[in-house]
């Protein structure tokens, strides 16, 4: 199709907003930014080259109900369990892994198994008493391909609850006892995106949109009628999420550990918010690399949207666990989870890149701490792989025998080019992967 403007992948709409901030607004693929072929024009010297790949690393806590969870066959015609008929629309999308171990969680050492499971899960090393004892995957890959975007990595987080120290809390860690806070918050997290923190903004009088709107006026009138639809489309769906966030109660601006009777924050209201935040960071080009905390590790929620609210999610994983009812009680708190999952794929795979869609960029890892949640098994672990990114292979259920390092070790160097020397626990490449 001609193009009247040739347009860089890497364009943002920016504005100064009345205390002076600077506001950016990232925008979505257009037609402009592709040459015939396919390729995205460069920033420098018009040089062309294809959509980027994109990582995310997703995490709830405490385990899963193996029986209601792992498939009992093998191979692309494997049947949906209860927990993961949710991603029923997108089996060709994904990839289900089990049978990992992770090794680094047995070691002795200080802390509860929790702990060190969760050390060991993002950063394959050894829980310090204080935190992990490296880098997490997601900054591995994020120093490897996230200098060139305007943040290096994001970290998303939703329910707050969790006994509190820093390894239960973060996922991400740029090394040693150095951790990544997940924000919880989604207006702070609108305004680190869009750059700006007027005092109308955070009063919600005015729109953010409102700052950029002679930029987004100058470049619509450089572009065809199908761009200027998609961008209209792109910043309606700003100013959607702009209007649910500004609609949330004000105690939600706050991170504070609620009272004993319950929890009474609309959790499934807030993970929608920060994925949407998300996949618009990653669309725009702001990050390449995220990570997305749905719940703690050795979680506390409680659960008042499907009726279940007499205990917290740890508790649920121990007390009755191996009754019927305490099973489906696990059952139905790892379908939300995945429920919650099969909606970022969806708002992925709505993302139009060329004749792609953002699905088909990114690797998205879908993890927690252990396998068996009341066993607090860490081995026979059970991780879902999803996107195209590089040549990540789909529709499968595989039952593995290698460790979360060697899975790590593939994605990184298979599929974003990271060129690692190895990672810990790894022995070897997973063929089954790539």
């Amino acid at each position: 199709m001609p193009k009247s403007y040739l347009l860089s992948r890497r364009i943002f709409l920016r504005g100064i907003g009345a205390s002076g901030a600077m506001v950016w607004v990232g925008i979505p693929p257009l037609e402009a930014m592709f040459n015939d072929s396919g390729t995205a024009y460069g920033a420098v010297g018009g040089a062309g080259k294809l959509f980027e790949s994109r990582f995310l690393l997703w995490f709830n806590g405490n385990g899963i109900p193996e029986k209601y969870w792992i498939p009992a066959e093998t191979g692309s015609d494997y049947t949906l369990t209860p927990c993961l008929a949710p991603l029923a629309p997108f089996r060709r999308d994904v990839h289900v892994i089990t049978g990992l171990d992770n090794p680094a969680a047995r070691k002795p050492g200080p802390g509860n198994d929790h702990h060190r499971s969760m050390s060991a899960l993002v950063s394959g090393t050894s829980f310090t008493g204080q935190g992990a004892g490296g880098p997490s995957i997601d900054q591995i890959i994020a120093q490897r391909i996230g200098g060139d975007s305007r943040f290096r990595s994001l970290q998303f987080g939703v329910c707050q609850e969790s006994f509190g120290e820093s390894i239960q809390r973060n996922l991400s860690w740029a090394g040693r006892d150095r951790p990544l806070p997940p924000e919880m918050i989604p207006q702070r997290m609108f305004n680190r995106v869009f750059g700006t923190k007027d005092l109308d903004w955070v009063n919600r009088k005015k729109s953010i949109l409102d700052a950029v709107s002679e930029d987004a006026a100058k470049l619509k009138s450089t572009l065809g009628k199908a761009d200027s639809r998609r961008m209209d489309e792109y910043l309606g769906s700003v100013r959607d999420v702009e209007k649910s966030i500004a609609s949330l109660p004000p105690e939600y601006t706050s991170v504070a550990e609620p009272d004993s009777s319950g929890d009474l924050k609309d959790w499934p209201r807030i993970a929608r918010l920060q994925t949407d935040l998300m996949v618009h960071a990653l669309a725009a080009r702001q990050t390449r690399v995220a990570s997305y905390m749905l719940t703690k590790c050795q979680g506390l929620s409680r659960f008042p949207w499907l009726g279940l609210t007499s205990l917290r999610h740890h508790d649920y994983t121990h007390q009755n666990v191996e009754t019927p009812e305490g099973m489906r009680i696990l059952r139905d708190i790892c379908k939300w989870h995945v429920e919650e999952f099969a909606y970022l794929l969806a708002r992925l795979k709505a993302i139009s890149e060329g004749e792609a869609t953002l699905l088909d960029n990114i690797c998205v890892l879908f993890i927690h701490e252990h396998a068996e949640a009341n066993s607090h098994k860490n081995n026979g672990l059970a991780v879902i792989a999803a996107g195209h990114a590089g040549r990540l292979k789909t529709g499968l259920h595989s039952k593995m025998t290698g460790t979360i390092g060697d899975l790590y070790w593939t994605i990184a160097d298979e599929l974003f080019q990271a060129k690692l020397e190895g990672f810990p626990t790894a022995d070897r490449k997973l063929s089954d992967i790539v």
